[in-house]
């Protein structure tokens, strides 16, 4: 289900906001945990999120139809204000594909994000909200400055990274121009991680591959990319980790940085993966969260060269 909001839709929503949240409590209290996928794109935007001809993007799909197989419900929008709505704290996660300062229109020209509600999402995931983010996730809110030539994502600012970051787990860099695509192996750290039973590591894979950096010691690694034989600088760098979980207060995060290619929106393992996250941080599935970042991936802090 989408949900686009109007002007009028927002001057009336403050009159009713008391019924609306009355009703809305007694609604979700009987049926389905929900989650909000968001997918405004201020920066870059990627194609699996592009709505196709006014249909649902290949990654609303997908969730859509992950839902529909573990009895979560989901509702989409590319809309900022959904955070100041009162509707936005009945979800029981929030789902971010999504790039570059979502407090401007960009490039998608969607309506932005408020900074209060850029605060309000922060709070309610520190109170008990889940949260997942899928690969651009991690290119979203990056720490400023963030100028043209993007000096600055080669620092690490740990502490006074962006809060948004800090709850995230990590940021964004670069990615590998040529080959923009290529085969690696992901080592699975933690098989027991819902959606992965069965599966033998390494996994080998085909996507587009983030380049991360201030990774939050306090994660729990799920997988990490083997860089051994990767062509780019971006990957000149010990492995580090593509996908994990922590706790940012109450709320669970999960983040995995696979989801580039459209066609990996048909892949078992992703969709699995995928899945077992979002039953993690909606409280539906358990997992670990015991901190390994050092045993699953020593040399994390490491720095890829600029190129």
């Amino acid at each position: 289900m989408r949900h686009e909001f109007t002007r009028r839709q927002f001057v009336e929503m403050g009159a009713v906001a008391g019924l609306s949240l009355t009703a809305s409590r007694g609604l979700f209290a009987a049926s389905k945990k929900s989650v909000l996928v968001f997918t405004k794109s201020s920066g870059f935007e990627h194609d699996v999120v592009k709505l196709r001809d006014g249909k649902p993007s290949i990654m609303e799909d997908a969730v859509s139809q992950l839902g529909q197989k573990h009895g979560f419900q989901v509702t989409a929008t590319k809309d900022g204000r959904i955070f100041d709505s009162p509707d936005f704290r009945e979800h029981a996660a929030v789902i971010f594909f999504t790039t570059g300062d979502l407090t401007t229109a960009g490039t998608d020209k969607n309506p932005p994000m408020s900074a209060a509600g850029k605060q309000k999402l922060l709070d309610s995931i520190h109170g008990g909200m889940g949260f997942v983010g899928i690969h651009a996730a991690s290119d979203t809110f990056h720490t400023q400055p963030d100028p043209q030539d993007r000096s600055n994502r080669y620092i690490a600012h740990g502490e006074q990274s962006d809060p948004y970051l800090r709850m995230l787990g990590g940021e964004f860099i670069t990615h590998g121009s040529s080959p923009r695509l290529q085969d690696t192996n992901l080592v699975v750290n933690d098989p027991g991680f819902p959606g992965l039973e069965g599966v033998s590591s390494p996994v080998k894979f085909n996507d587009e591959w983030y380049s991360l950096k201030d990774f939050r010691t306090d994660m729990h690694v799920i997988l990490t990319l083997d860089t051994k034989g990767m062509s780019g600088k971006p990957y000149e760098r010990p492995p580090y980790p593509m996908t994990w979980t922590r706790m940012e207060g109450r709320g669970r995060v999960f983040f995995t940085a696979i989801g580039d290619r459209p066609e990996n929106w048909l892949s078992p393992f992703f969709l699995n993966l995928l899945g077992g996250g979002i039953r993690w941080v909606i409280g539906d599935a358990k997992a670990s969260v015991q901190q390994n970042l050092q045993q699953a991936a020593p040399g994390y802090a490491e720095i890829p060269p600029k190129g």
